[in-house]
């Protein structure tokens, strides 16, 4: 499946985009103020109402593949050669005038669609006429036989230029197809989130639609938000997206688009994040690596429309799956790396420090569904995970979508639920009683969970724990507090009754009420 894709760079897509295809004739014309050193072409009116009009005509028509300048040379700018290009800091756009300079991405094998770049301001718009020389390039590097109008691949936003380190350290990155990445509040690059996702995991190829044209408006100030509106194309869908991107203490983006169909689509995904999981401290007994975890997220919460909190540990599954969680109007969802203890990990690339992301939805998002697909994977270099929302509405030829939400590029969920605790560990081992046979095929969970009613529990009071299973026995259920913590884990067996795959479902019970998230899990018995 294509949506398998390398993790440790921004990919492009496997099927691609079109807009216009053509190159503006090379003209000088006057600069925005402080970009000296880049050449720009004439300046044309620009809106979001411009953009979605040109996105909804391009549906109209017949897809048309967009420029990809000598596949053959740039197939051979793979991850090591496209690593000693640099984009010279000198060239930045916006490093005097705007509060975050912008520098852009060569074309190399996971990117090899040309990108148009423009510059906003007042209105108007001046494309950012491409030139090899406004990069580093060692002298014996294959990109050197690429055309002089090649064109860019993707930018990033670079720390304030207040800062004396802006050169060396950026905060949002968009390369590869509609994929987008931010650095949460600790530092680091993770997960990724996308423009659109069409037909992943059905029958047939999935569809990677491409962000062809991007208009980046400058922050005036540290507090001000970078504006980028981008136009996307594939072979079935055209859209048009505002980003309202803003420095906290982490990343938030206010997203809005505009989507239009010339083909039908059996699972069109909004919103969609892009992970990877490995194992945790489950799954790890089959899979002999060294370490204790590996996963740049680790779980997906949900808060319902009907206010339920919901926390779903990913699974690296023996084969594709895909889980719908019906909703009407979410309150939100997102992939979370809850886990963020060091010794857990003892990896060098600080799995620990990888950025959750939650997406808050805007406005009235009407009836669908979460969905969540997990593809196995022997090796952490391959994204495996996907979430999105689904609508309910049919997208069908001629169909069109209108979405706003809110991405949180934070070290947790941005509005954690009060007054309820949350499920921290998932442990997974052999079923039965200390001292008796265990039974084959009986499956033990201890399932952790902190905060909440949970820190302040009298010394005589003990939590319920309220669990089901969608088949097969459920017995020796119990809870006890954690040693050495505030925590309490959850114990219980399951005994499958058949070889499909069991939906377990757990939380916490006190006083008549939850006392905790409810926790959900699907068990492969054929595989566990």
């Amino acid at each position: 499946m294509s949506f398998r894709v390398g993790r440790r760079t921004v990919l492009a897509s496997a099927a691609s985009a079109a807009a216009s295809a053509f190159l503006p004739l090379r003209v000088m014309a006057a600069e925005p103020p402080g970009t000296s050193r880049l050449e720009f072409g004439p300046a044309n009116p620009f809106d979001f109402d411009q953009l979605a009009e040109r996105a909804r005509l391009l549906a109209s028509e017949p897809y048309r593949t967009p420029r990809r300048p000598l596949p053959e040379i740039v197939a051979q700018i793979d991850y090591a050669v496209h690593g000693q290009i640099d984009f010279r800091r000198q060239n930045a756009l916006y490093a005097e005038r705007g509060a975050y300079p912008v520098t852009f991405f060569h074309l190399g094998n996971y990117f090899p669609t040309q990108v148009r770049m423009f510059a906003v301001s007042g209105g108007s718009a001046r494309e950012i006429l491409y030139s090899p020389d406004y990069f580093s390039i060692p002298e014996d590097s294959i990109a050197r036989q690429l055309p002089a109008d090649a064109g860019f691949a993707g930018f990033r936003l670079h720390e304030s230029n207040s800062r004396p380190d802006w050169r060396t350290q950026d905060w949002v990155a968009f390369l590869g197809a509609s994929y987008f990445r931010a650095i949460g509040e600790l530092g680091q690059y993770g997960l990724s989130a996308r423009g659109i996702a069409v037909d992943t995991a059905v029958p047939g190829p999935e569809e990677f639609p491409e962000f062809l044209e991007f208009y980046i408006s400058p922050a005036e100030s540290d507090e001000d938000p970078v504006v980028v509106h981008a136009l996307l194309d594939g072979p079935r869908i055209s859209g048009a997206y505002r980003f309202e991107i803003r420095r906290t203490e982490g990343v938030v983006m206010d997203i809005e688009k505009r989507l239009f169909l010339r083909g039908d689509i059996a699972r069109l995904g909004i919103a969609p994040l892009t992970s990877m999981f490995w194992f945790a401290e489950y799954g790890r007994e089959r899979l002999k690596d060294w370490r204790p975890d590996v996963h740049d997220s680790d779980g997906l919460a949900m808060d319902t429309g009907a206010g339920e909190r919901i926390w779903r540990p990913l699974n690296n599954p023996a084969v594709t799956r895909a889980s719908a969680f019906s909703d009407e109007n979410p309150r939100g969802f997102g992939l979370l790396q809850r886990d963020r203890d060091s010794e857990n990990y003892l990896d060098g690339v600080r799995y620990e420090r990888r950025p959750s992301l939650w997406v808050e939805p805007l406005g009235d998002w009407g009836r669908g569904s979460i969905q969540c697909i997990e593809i196995p994977t022997d090796d952490e270099i391959h994204d495996n995970i996907g979430v999105f929302w689904v609508p309910e509405a049919p997208a069908v030829a001629g169909a069109s979508f209108a979405y706003r939400y809110r991405l949180h590029w934070l070290a947790d969920e941005p509005y954690p639920a009060s007054g309820i605790a949350r499920a921290v560990a998932t442990r997974m081992g052999r079923g039965g009683e200390p001292g008796k046979p265990r039974p084959p095929g009986l499956r033990k969970f201890v399932v952790e969970f902190e905060g909440g009613p949970l820190t302040d529990l009298g010394p005589n009071v003990r939590p319920e724990a309220v669990v089901d299973s969608s088949h097969g026995e459920v017995s020796y259920v119990f809870t006890e507090p954690v040693p050495g913590t505030k925590r309490w884990r959850a114990q219980f067996d399951v005994a499958p009754a058949r070889d499909e795959v069991v939906e377990l479902r757990l939380y916490l019970s006190g006083g008549g009420h939850a006392l905790s998230e409810t926790w959900l899990y699907q068990l492969d018995p054929t595989s566990a």
